[in-house]
């Protein structure tokens, strides 16, 4: 009998790419996808363990899911909250009767029959073998696709969890990414995002992350390149060349600063200083003229003083990022960070959260106001939220409001930015749709 399958992803592109490498894992064995929980023989969340508000989302929802259950249907937890946990997920939520790692998926065929009859089961040994090359994945069919070329770090930042819920790393071969690549557009992609914890310190023993670059960009039927996150220091020279040369990678990086002070750099073991990363700022700039800039921030650090975090400000307005994702710290049991004296408290925290968000803000605004009026090419995406508009993505990575049909999902355009509200642009079509090299 076809069983049917449920599933939830929290958390970041990884996952995402996780969670489809689940449906085929599952796919294969005969399991179908619902989109109905009420109607599933199983219940899965593909979870994020990066800050407890998002281990607190899931464990409000495993809650609400657990009214759907049936007897013999499995309730589980993958992905990292299931890694750092493990067994006590089933303690905290009686009803879990399924914890899987990301390193167990292969298994989960077996895992399921053995907690469909009646047996909790959970799985979080680290293989540091997994790769799951061989493994084809379910992917919604669309314009871009994510396809994993590393799993793992060894970056143990003091305030990360994902060493200790990814284990080490380890790249894909280089043949087996290309392998990917090539089936991906077969199924109509035209953008790939390369994924790694620490994306551009891929190395399968022979190849590095510039030859990676240079070889998915040479995929006949790729029109562009996009990758996420890389390490600051890992931006090479032959990595920065093999941007600038290969046409298909697109002219943004998400660039992870974490703080702008040398002390709480070194506090959080990021393996640059301020003047470091800003050098990379700056050769990412000379090597790629119009490239734009992103960065996660956290603020509230242990430790850290009204000094450090000014510093965190004006690195902001030095650096000039298009966008930032700011964070304020969140303790995460058993890394480093926990151990460091001089916790803040959440009320000045949150104030200096909402005083770097503005800062933020207002160095965005001031560049996306001198972005209007400029010409871009835009991938069309998917429908807006209100109205009747598709959003489109530039090639750096800006989204823009344009008036075109449902079924444009696809195409590419030439438009002219016309406004800008926020972070979204409006836009004019300017050229029929591109073709497609």
């Amino acid at each position: 009998m076809t069983k049917r399958l449920y599933i939830e992803t929290y958390g970041c592109q990884m996952n995402v790419a996780d969670t489809e490498l689940i449906l085929g894992i599952l796919g294969a064995e005969g399991y179908r996808r619902t989109d109905d929980p009420q109607d599933a023989d199983v219940i899965l969340v593909n979870t994020c363990a990066v800050r407890d508000n998002a281990e607190q989302r899931v464990l409000g929802r495993l809650g609400e899911l657990q009214r759907h259950l049936r007897a013999g249907d499995v309730l589980g937890v993958v992905g990292c909250m299931a890694q750092r946990l493990g067994p006590q997920l089933q303690e905290r939520v009686p009803r879990v009767n399924l914890v899987a790692g990301p390193d167990a998926y292969r298994k989960l065929p077996d895992l399921l029959a053995i907690a469909a009859a009646g047996t909790p089961v959970a799985d979080t040994e680290f293989r540091s073998w997994e790769h799951y090359q061989d493994v084809p994945q379910e992917r919604q069919p669309g314009p871009t696709a994510f396809v994993t070329v590393q799993r793992g770090c060894n970056y143990k930042c003091t305030f990360c969890v994902v060493p200790y819920t990814r284990g080490p790393e380890r790249s894909h071969r280089l043949e087996e990414v290309i392998g990917e690549v090539e089936a991906v557009v077969r199924q109509g992609a035209t953008e790939v995002t390369l994924l790694g914890q620490t994306v551009n310190s891929y190395h399968d023993g022979r190849h590095d992350f510039g030859d990676l670059l240079r070889a998915v960009g040479a995929v006949d039927g790729v029109r562009r390149v996009r990758f996420t996150s890389p390490y600051p220091t890992d931006f090479t020279p032959s990595v920065i060349e093999a941007m600038a040369a290969t046409p298909e990678v697109c002219e943004h990086v998400h660039l992870p600063v974490q703080a702008g002070s040398d002390s709480e750099l070194k506090r959080m073991l990021r393996r640059y200083t301020r003047e470091k990363f800003l050098d990379v700022v700056a050769r990412l700039r000379e090597a790629i003229p119009g490239i734009t800039l992103s960065t996660d921030i956290i603020v509230g650090f242990p430790g850290e003083t009204d000094e450090e975090f000014d510093a965190t400000l004006s690195l902001v307005e030095e650096a000039q990022f298009d966008d930032a994702y700011t964070f304020r710290y969140s303790v995460r049991a058993g890394t480093p960070a926990e151990r460091i004296p001089g916790h803040l408290s959440d009320s000045v925290a949150q104030a200096r959260l909402e005083q770097l968000i503005e800062t933020v803000r207002d160095v965005a605004r001031r560049k996306h106001l001198a972005r209007i009026g400029s010409a871009h090419e835009i991938l069309v995406e998917r429908s807006a939220k209100r109205g009747n508009f598709m959003l489109g993505r530039t090639r750096t990575n800006l989204m823009v409001l344009v008036d075109l049909p449902r079924s444009s999902v696809g195409e590419y355009h030439q438009v002219q930015l016309t406004g800008t509200t926020g972070f979204t642009f409006t836009g004019a079509i300017t050229a029929p749709q591109l073709a497609v090299l």
